[in-house]
């Protein structure tokens, strides 16, 4: 698959508000997952797939997605955007709280290598 291609279909299935699978599918097995921030001890960075999907799991056990909307992608060479924003309630707290978020995704040999993400104030 191209870029593009892989770009399309990340988005496509994100905008169903599953964001499992566009990890399963072309995450790189070594992938490398860069949070801009996080939560206290967590690290910021994820390395492998088997990291970057606990970190996901946390992520999807910690918050209610309450709206999503997705927007992109925006492709240049081997690298894609996505922009994500999302309406999330924190379950510990019942905070509700909107994201926007931009997220850099970076692919060698068919698979996501890297991906960064970026949040908006």
């Amino acid at each position: 698959m191209t870029v593009n291609e892989i770009a399309q279909d990340l988005v496509a299935i994100c905008k169903t508000g599953d964001f499992k699978t566009p990890g399963d599918k072309y995450w790189a097995d070594d992938v490398v997952s860069v949070e801009a921030g996080g939560p206290p001890g967590m690290d910021p960075v994820s390395r492998g797939k088997a990291a970057a999907a606990a970190k996901g799991d946390w992520w999807e056990g910690a918050h209610t997605i309450n709206s999503t909307s997705v927007e992109g992608p925006w492709v240049n060479g081997d690298q894609f955007t996505v922009r994500f924003h999302m309406d999330v309630t924190v379950k510990a707290t019942g905070q509700q709280m909107a994201m926007d978020e931009i997220a850099l995704y970076t692919v060698k040999n068919g698979k996501i290598a890297e991906e960064r993400f970026f949040y908006g104030g």
